[in-house]
């Protein structure tokens, strides 16, 4: 089939990871966009990152916790229209759990870092480039400047805390932002900081070249098959457990006929 939708501009780090999860889910999502509803997590992750980016575009002397709750109203405003509602479906009692737990979060975010201490390029920064005919596009969290005056990539998380034995996966989009910064700013990165908000913890790796033109192969080599099977008009899906069990489309999937494992 030909695809009535465009194809995307440009490839960011989680749509990359979408695709090599599972090109379908890259076709329902990026191509042809089908909505997802919100989720209690993503709305949760959303209102976090809202707060944080706006408490860091104030003057240093002013990034203090009263400043972040101050800032929590709006983020609710912003975050949660009617039709997040509608997708929670929770009603008031939904809505003062995320309360409690975003203002938890904010709480432990200052015991893992004093942001008035942060010297930062840029606040969700976007950045773009392109690799060899591969459309790059990623928004950073923040860029700071260390001690040194070395850049560092901060990425903020609310989920859970990996294992030390899944850093490949953990970083993965980060060291994408890498390879935006090195072709975008004409400057690479020493290391990746990623603060896990909700636990008061953070883990940081060291940027290595090897890796981030390994991240620029993977994305090339992507871009290439997505080009492909666009014009193909059709993406493959590759259903597993692990791709299946946290998609949004596994019902649509299983409606059109793809092999969805049973129980998810």
């Amino acid at each position: 089939m030909a695809f009535a939708q465009p194809l995307p501009q440009a490839l960011s780090p989680s749509r990359l990871q979408d695709f090599q999860s599972c090109p379908r889910r890259y076709q329902l999502g990026a191509v042809e966009r089908v909505a997802q509803p919100a989720t209690y997590a993503t709305t949760k992750g959303r209102l976090v990152h809202h707060v944080l980016e706006h408490l860091h575009q104030a003057e240093p002397a002013a990034r203090t916790a009263p400043l972040a709750h101050e800032l929590t109203p709006g983020a609710f405003s912003a975050i949660l229209t009617d039709e997040v509602r509608r997708d929670l479906d929770g009603g008031e009692e939904v809505e003062e759990r995320l309360h409690r737990e975003v203002r938890t979060i904010l709480e432990r975010y200052f015991e893992v870092e004093d942001p008035r201490e942060v010297v930062s390029e840029g606040i969700e920064l976007t950045l773009r480039c392109d690799i060899e005919g591969t459309p790059l596009l990623g928004i950073l969290d923040r860029l700071d400047r260390d001690e040194n005056g070395d850049l560092v990539i901060i990425d903020y998380k609310t989920g859970r805390v990996p294992s030390r034995h899944f850093d490949q996966q953990t970083f993965a989009n980060a060291e994408l932002y890498a390879l935006l910064c090195r072709e975008a700013l004409g400057e690479t990165p020493s290391a990746i900081r990623l603060i896990y908000v909700a636990h008061a913890e953070e883990l940081e790796k060291p940027v290595r070249d090897v890796v981030v033109s390994a991240r620029a192969h993977a994305a090339q080599s992507a871009w290439s098959k997505i080009v492909r099977y666009y014009e193909a008009g059709e993406f493959p899906a590759t259903p597993s457990t692990s791709a299946c069990r946290w998609c949004a489309f596994r019902d649509r999937c299983r409606a059109d006929g793809v092999a969805v494992p049973e129980g998810l």
